[in-house]
Protein backbone atom coordinates (compact mmCIF):
# COMPACT_ATOMS: atom_id res chain seq x y z
CA UNK A 1 0.00 0.00 0.00
CA UNK A 2 2.36 2.79 -0.81
CA UNK A 3 1.68 6.41 -0.57
CA UNK A 4 3.73 9.14 -0.59
CA UNK A 5 1.85 10.71 2.03
CA UNK A 6 2.67 7.99 4.56
CA UNK A 7 5.41 8.93 7.34
CA UNK A 8 8.68 8.45 6.70
CA UNK A 9 10.82 6.03 8.92
CA UNK A 10 13.45 7.51 11.30
CA UNK A 11 17.00 5.68 11.29
CA UNK A 12 18.26 4.70 14.63
CA UNK A 13 21.62 4.52 16.09
CA UNK A 14 21.39 0.78 14.81
CA UNK A 15 20.26 1.41 11.93
CA UNK A 16 23.73 0.20 10.83
CA UNK A 17 22.38 -3.21 10.98
CA UNK A 18 19.22 -2.79 9.02
CA UNK A 19 16.57 -1.93 11.80
CA UNK A 20 14.51 1.12 11.46
CA UNK A 21 13.46 2.94 14.17
CA UNK A 22 9.19 4.72 14.23
CA UNK A 23 7.74 7.26 16.06
CA UNK A 24 5.18 6.61 18.37
CA UNK A 25 3.65 9.20 15.96
CA UNK A 26 4.60 8.20 12.45
CA UNK A 27 3.32 4.56 13.82
CA UNK A 28 -0.14 5.83 14.68
CA UNK A 29 -0.77 7.84 11.67
CA UNK A 30 0.86 4.76 9.21
CA UNK A 31 -1.96 2.73 11.54
CA UNK A 32 -4.70 4.92 10.96
CA UNK A 33 -4.31 4.88 6.83
CA UNK A 34 -3.73 1.59 7.01
CA UNK A 35 -7.49 1.02 8.58
CA UNK A 36 -8.87 3.30 6.29
CA UNK A 37 -8.15 2.26 3.49
CA UNK A 38 -8.98 -1.44 4.40
CA UNK A 39 -12.44 0.54 5.17
CA UNK A 40 -13.16 1.76 2.26
CA UNK A 41 -12.05 -1.36 0.58
CA UNK A 42 -14.58 -2.96 2.37
CA UNK A 43 -17.16 -0.49 2.26
CA UNK A 44 -17.13 -0.63 -1.67
CA UNK A 45 -17.16 -4.17 -1.79
CA UNK A 46 -20.17 -4.30 0.74
CA UNK A 47 -22.27 -2.05 -1.65
CA UNK A 48 -21.20 -3.90 -4.79
CA UNK A 49 -22.47 -7.11 -3.28
CA UNK A 50 -25.52 -5.51 -2.13
CA UNK A 51 -26.13 -4.30 -5.57
CA UNK A 52 -25.88 -0.27 -4.66
CA UNK A 53 -22.84 0.41 -5.92
CA UNK A 54 -22.27 -0.78 -9.59
CA UNK A 55 -19.94 -0.67 -12.32
CA UNK A 56 -19.28 3.03 -11.42
CA UNK A 57 -19.79 5.26 -8.25
CA UNK A 58 -16.83 5.82 -5.31
CA UNK A 59 -16.16 5.76 -2.06
CA UNK A 60 -14.14 8.43 -0.41
CA UNK A 61 -12.51 9.49 3.81
CA UNK A 62 -10.74 11.91 5.27
CA UNK A 63 -7.62 11.36 5.95
CA UNK A 64 -7.49 12.59 9.27
CA UNK A 65 -5.56 16.12 10.18
CA UNK A 66 -4.63 16.55 6.41
CA UNK A 67 -6.57 18.36 3.51
CA UNK A 68 -6.29 14.18 2.27
CA UNK A 69 -8.88 11.60 1.54
CA UNK A 70 -9.11 8.59 -0.22
CA UNK A 71 -10.90 7.40 -2.96
CA UNK A 72 -10.49 4.55 -5.60
CA UNK A 73 -9.09 4.97 -9.30
CA UNK A 74 -11.44 5.45 -12.39
CA UNK A 75 -10.59 2.27 -14.00
CA UNK A 76 -11.04 -0.23 -10.92
CA UNK A 77 -13.30 -2.83 -10.74
CA UNK A 78 -15.58 -1.93 -7.78
CA UNK A 79 -16.23 -5.23 -7.42
CA UNK A 80 -12.15 -6.56 -6.48
CA UNK A 81 -11.36 -3.58 -5.03
CA UNK A 82 -8.05 -3.59 -2.38
CA UNK A 83 -6.70 -1.31 0.04
CA UNK A 84 -3.76 -0.73 -2.03
CA UNK A 85 -5.49 -0.02 -5.03
CA UNK A 86 -6.68 3.35 -3.25
CA UNK A 87 -5.14 6.84 -4.02
CA UNK A 88 -4.43 9.83 -1.56
CA UNK A 89 -6.04 12.61 -3.26
CA UNK A 90 -5.48 16.74 -2.52
CA UNK A 91 -8.60 18.82 -2.07
CA UNK A 92 -7.66 19.93 -6.23
CA UNK A 93 -8.42 16.55 -7.03
CA UNK A 94 -5.24 15.26 -7.75
CA UNK A 95 -3.57 11.84 -6.95
CA UNK A 96 -0.41 12.11 -4.27
CA UNK A 97 0.93 9.08 -5.10
CA UNK A 98 4.12 8.94 -6.61
CA UNK A 99 3.85 4.93 -7.19
CA UNK A 100 0.90 4.48 -8.49
CA UNK A 101 -0.58 6.26 -11.80
CA UNK A 102 -4.01 5.21 -11.87
CA UNK A 103 -6.16 8.79 -12.19
CA UNK A 104 -8.74 9.80 -9.54
CA UNK A 105 -12.16 9.08 -10.66
CA UNK A 106 -13.73 11.48 -13.39
CA UNK A 107 -16.14 12.70 -10.44
CA UNK A 108 -13.48 13.36 -8.13
CA UNK A 109 -14.81 16.73 -7.37
CA UNK A 110 -18.21 15.76 -5.83
CA UNK A 111 -16.30 14.80 -3.30
CA UNK A 112 -13.24 17.26 -2.64
CA UNK A 113 -16.27 20.13 -2.66
CA UNK A 114 -18.66 18.21 -0.49
CA UNK A 115 -15.84 17.93 1.81
CA UNK A 116 -14.61 21.68 1.28
CA UNK A 117 -18.15 23.00 2.41
CA UNK A 118 -19.13 20.30 5.36
CA UNK A 119 -16.52 19.95 7.75
CA UNK A 120 -18.81 17.66 9.55
CA UNK A 121 -18.83 15.08 6.58
CA UNK A 122 -15.97 12.27 6.79
CA UNK A 123 -16.89 10.27 4.49
CA UNK A 124 -19.12 10.34 1.12
CA UNK A 125 -20.84 7.45 -1.17
CA UNK A 126 -21.55 8.29 -5.05
CA UNK A 127 -23.42 5.66 -6.97
CA UNK A 128 -26.08 5.13 -9.73
CA UNK A 129 -29.33 3.44 -7.81
CA UNK A 130 -31.84 2.83 -10.99
CA UNK A 131 -34.85 2.62 -8.95
CA UNK A 132 -33.78 5.50 -6.38
CA UNK A 133 -33.07 7.90 -9.65
CA UNK A 134 -36.68 7.14 -10.55
CA UNK A 135 -38.13 9.73 -8.10
CA UNK A 136 -35.65 12.29 -9.93
CA UNK A 137 -37.72 11.20 -12.72
CA UNK A 138 -41.28 11.77 -12.01
CA UNK A 139 -43.05 15.63 -11.97
CA UNK A 140 -44.57 16.02 -8.19
CA UNK A 141 -42.77 12.78 -6.79
CA UNK A 142 -40.80 13.27 -4.12
CA UNK A 143 -38.21 10.77 -2.07
CA UNK A 144 -39.41 11.08 1.58
CA UNK A 145 -38.59 8.91 4.74
CA UNK A 146 -41.13 6.17 4.97
CA UNK A 147 -39.26 3.57 6.99
CA UNK A 148 -38.25 4.20 10.45
CA UNK A 149 -34.40 4.33 9.94
CA UNK A 150 -35.14 7.12 6.67
CA UNK A 151 -35.51 9.56 9.61
CA UNK A 152 -31.87 10.57 9.09
CA UNK A 153 -33.10 12.17 6.33
CA UNK A 154 -35.95 14.03 8.56
CA UNK A 155 -34.26 17.47 6.88
CA UNK A 156 -34.82 16.29 3.80
CA UNK A 157 -33.66 15.21 0.28
CA UNK A 158 -32.98 17.54 -2.26
CA UNK A 159 -32.52 17.07 -5.80
CA UNK A 160 -29.62 18.58 -7.94
CA UNK A 161 -31.18 19.34 -11.19
CA UNK A 162 -28.06 18.93 -13.34
CA UNK A 163 -27.41 15.56 -14.41
CA UNK A 164 -24.23 16.03 -15.61
CA UNK A 165 -21.18 14.31 -14.82
CA UNK A 166 -19.62 16.26 -12.08
CA UNK A 167 -16.13 16.72 -13.65
CA UNK A 168 -15.21 20.39 -12.88
CA UNK A 169 -14.96 22.40 -9.03
CA UNK A 170 -17.67 24.51 -10.17
CA UNK A 171 -19.95 21.91 -10.60
CA UNK A 172 -18.89 19.91 -7.31
CA UNK A 173 -19.55 22.99 -5.76
CA UNK A 174 -22.49 23.10 -7.52
CA UNK A 175 -23.62 19.93 -5.99
CA UNK A 176 -22.87 21.14 -2.62
CA UNK A 177 -24.49 24.16 -2.58
CA UNK A 178 -27.79 21.34 -3.36
CA UNK A 179 -26.62 19.16 -1.01
CA UNK A 180 -26.57 22.19 2.24
CA UNK A 181 -26.92 20.47 5.29
CA UNK A 182 -28.57 17.46 4.51
CA UNK A 183 -27.44 14.29 4.61
CA UNK A 184 -27.75 13.01 1.38
CA UNK A 185 -29.46 14.39 -2.37
CA UNK A 186 -30.31 12.96 -5.79
CA UNK A 187 -28.61 14.10 -8.84
CA UNK A 188 -31.11 14.19 -11.27
CA UNK A 189 -31.41 11.42 -14.04
CA UNK A 190 -28.31 10.35 -12.70
CA UNK A 191 -27.45 9.32 -9.09
CA UNK A 192 -27.24 9.49 -5.48
CA UNK A 193 -24.83 11.22 -2.81
CA UNK A 194 -24.99 10.16 0.80
CA UNK A 195 -22.54 11.57 3.53
CA UNK A 196 -22.01 10.52 6.73
CA UNK A 197 -19.41 10.84 10.13
CA UNK A 198 -17.62 7.57 9.23
CA UNK A 199 -17.75 4.86 6.87
CA UNK A 200 -19.52 1.80 9.13
CA UNK A 201 -22.25 4.94 9.57
CA UNK A 202 -21.81 5.23 5.53
CA UNK A 203 -22.53 1.64 5.17
CA UNK A 204 -25.63 1.33 7.22
CA UNK A 205 -26.58 4.97 5.30
CA UNK A 206 -26.17 3.91 2.09
CA UNK A 207 -28.23 0.18 2.76
CA UNK A 208 -30.69 1.99 4.63
CA UNK A 209 -31.18 5.06 1.74
CA UNK A 210 -32.16 2.80 -0.56
CA UNK A 211 -34.19 0.43 1.34
CA UNK A 212 -36.32 3.52 1.89
CA UNK A 213 -36.86 4.47 -1.64
CA UNK A 214 -37.43 0.57 -2.41
CA UNK A 215 -40.58 0.73 0.43
CA UNK A 216 -42.07 3.75 -1.00
CA UNK A 217 -42.09 2.98 -4.57
CA UNK A 218 -43.25 -0.72 -4.01
CA UNK A 219 -46.23 1.31 -1.41
CA UNK A 220 -46.88 3.91 -3.63
CA UNK A 221 -48.26 0.40 -5.88
CA UNK A 222 -50.75 -0.24 -3.14
CA UNK A 223 -52.25 3.39 -2.14
CA UNK A 224 -52.04 6.40 -0.90
CA UNK A 225 -48.38 6.72 0.84
CA UNK A 226 -48.41 7.78 4.18
CA UNK A 227 -44.77 9.13 5.04
CA UNK A 228 -43.49 9.04 8.30
CA UNK A 229 -44.54 12.17 10.42
CA UNK A 230 -42.35 14.22 12.46
CA UNK A 231 -44.00 13.19 15.54
CA UNK A 232 -43.46 9.42 14.62
CA UNK A 233 -39.65 10.30 13.20
CA UNK A 234 -39.11 12.07 16.88
CA UNK A 235 -40.51 9.11 18.94
CA UNK A 236 -38.21 6.65 17.21
CA UNK A 237 -35.03 8.52 17.55
CA UNK A 238 -35.60 8.91 21.75
CA UNK A 239 -35.15 5.54 21.97
CA UNK A 240 -32.56 5.06 18.71
CA UNK A 241 -28.61 4.81 19.27
CA UNK A 242 -27.23 5.87 15.84
CA UNK A 243 -23.79 4.50 17.46
CA UNK A 244 -25.12 1.29 18.16
CA UNK A 245 -26.92 0.68 15.12
CA UNK A 246 -23.91 1.25 12.81
CA UNK A 247 -21.61 -0.90 15.20
CA UNK A 248 -24.09 -3.82 14.82
CA UNK A 249 -24.67 -3.41 11.04
CA UNK A 250 -21.06 -3.00 10.24
CA UNK A 251 -20.72 -6.37 12.65
CA UNK A 252 -23.23 -7.84 10.01
CA UNK A 253 -21.80 -6.97 6.59
CA UNK A 254 -18.50 -7.39 7.43
CA UNK A 255 -19.05 -10.66 8.63
CA UNK A 256 -21.53 -11.65 5.71
CA UNK A 257 -18.77 -10.43 3.55
CA UNK A 258 -15.68 -12.78 5.07
CA UNK A 259 -18.63 -15.56 5.25
CA UNK A 260 -18.84 -15.34 1.32
CA UNK A 261 -15.56 -14.67 0.65
CA UNK A 262 -16.09 -10.91 -0.36
CA UNK A 263 -13.82 -9.68 2.44
CA UNK A 264 -10.80 -11.52 2.91
CA UNK A 265 -9.92 -12.96 6.41
CA UNK A 266 -6.88 -11.15 6.70
CA UNK A 267 -8.46 -7.98 6.72
CA UNK A 268 -10.73 -8.54 9.97
CA UNK A 269 -8.56 -7.33 12.31
CA UNK A 270 -8.40 -3.68 10.73
CA UNK A 271 -12.08 -3.23 10.19
CA UNK A 272 -12.84 -3.54 13.90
Amino acid sequence: MASSNLPHPERSEASSKGTRCFSSEQISMSDIEAKLRHKVAAVSLLLNAENILGYSGHVSVRLPGRDEFLIQPVDQSRASLRPEHLLVCGMDGRSHERSNSARPPSEVFIHTEIFRARPDVQAIAHFHHDLTTTFSLVEGVTLRPIKNHAMRWESGIPTHPDPSHVSSPELGRDLAATLGPHHAALIRAHGQVVVAEDLPSLLVDCVHFVENAEALYRAATLGKVLPLTAKEMQAFRADFSRESHARKLWSYYVGKGAASGIIPEAWLPLLG
